[in-house]
């Protein structure tokens, strides 16, 4: 056994050490497990991670809210899709907002559609193919064929108080003129730009028809210039196209995001390297001293 403090001890024991004593070294074998055993758990302390490529993840900075008429007038055949057929309006609309919606990445989007009556058909997410999806499943008729306007901006203004986000937008698209609602526009756009929200009105009917199916620009101008927000008017698919890119660059917002890189521990293989040497050394020193004291029992005896 080495002392490192063996002349101290020499002192207080009052006893002088003797000479001539056997100092073992130390193995080769020895050496290296005690060295790898060591480097392993220092390894091991420092805790060693593996990195994996950053991840950005986009932080919703905005809650954008569409409002589509399904009201009977909007199966009226006079607007084309993309390659030039002539098809009724909410198809063209659905169309048109889809590929909208495509791009709007860093939004919250919800959607709402009305009639006769006005309901939520997808509230706030960041899953846009969901938003995509319903929306393609809309049809014509199911919420009534009269028009509801106010109504409309009054479900949106509820689902906006649950928002937690500064900027809010309501984008509303009609054919027609508030035949059925028990808010008047009018009122109902008052109240929502004291609750901070924008609305962007887009017409895509007749102003010229008669009955319901006259559009009231009058009154979608007004809705937009109580909150602050734009009119469009689209009489065909291209200019409804045009109109929802001029949205797109006036709606412009500063999109947060979250990056992290996932990292995983590794301080366990420097751990598990130290324990299998220092398992594999043990049982190499029990084979050891077995097959010694093995062969001092061999050796032969003279008389």
């Amino acid at each position: 056994m080495r002392v490192p403090f063996l002349n101290r001890l020499a002192q207080l024991t009052g006893k002088n050490p003797a000479t001539g004593s056997a100092v073992l070294g130390r193995s080769r074998t020895q050496t290296v497990a005690t060295w790898i055993f060591w480097i392993s758990i220092v390894t091991a302390l420092a805790r060693p991670q593996f990195f994996e490529p950053p991840i950005t993840q986009v932080k919703p900075t905005r809650d954008l809210l569409l409002a589509i008429d399904l009201s009977a007038s909007m199966q009226i055949e006079d607007f084309t899709d993309a390659s030039g057929k002539t098809v009724d309006r909410l198809t063209a609309t659905k169309q048109v907002v889809d590929d909208f919606l495509e791009r709007r990445e860093g939004d919250r989007v919800g959607l709402i559609l009305f009639g006769s009556a006005a309901f939520v058909q997808v509230p706030f997410t960041t899953d846009l193919n969901v938003c995509r999806e319903l929306l393609n499943e809309a049809r014509v008729g199911m919420a009534g064929p009269k028009t509801a306007i106010g109504d409309a901006i009054g479900l949106s203004i509820n689902v906006f108080d649950r928002s937690e986000q500064k900027d809010r937008v309501l984008m509303l698209l009609t054919d027609g003129n508030d035949t059925s609602s028990k808010v008047p526009p009018a009122d109902a756009a008052r109240i929502a730009k004291d609750k901070g929200i924008v609305i962007h009105s887009i017409a895509v009917g007749d102003p010229e028809a008669a009955g319901e199916d006259k559009l009231d620009i009058e009154s979608l101008k007004d809705i937009s210039k109580t909150t602050g927000g734009e009119f469009f008017r689209a009489l065909n698919r291209d200019e409804l196209e045009q109109i929802y890119v001029k949205l797109d660059a006036l709606d412009t917002r500063e999109i947060e995001s979250l990056s992290y890189r996932p990292r995983h521990e590794l301080y366990f293989w420097p751990l598990g390297l130290a324990i299998l040497s220092s398992l594999l050394f043990q049982i190499w020193m029990l084979f050891h001293d077995h097959s010694r004291h093995h062969n001092l029992n061999l050796e032969p005896t003279h008389d």
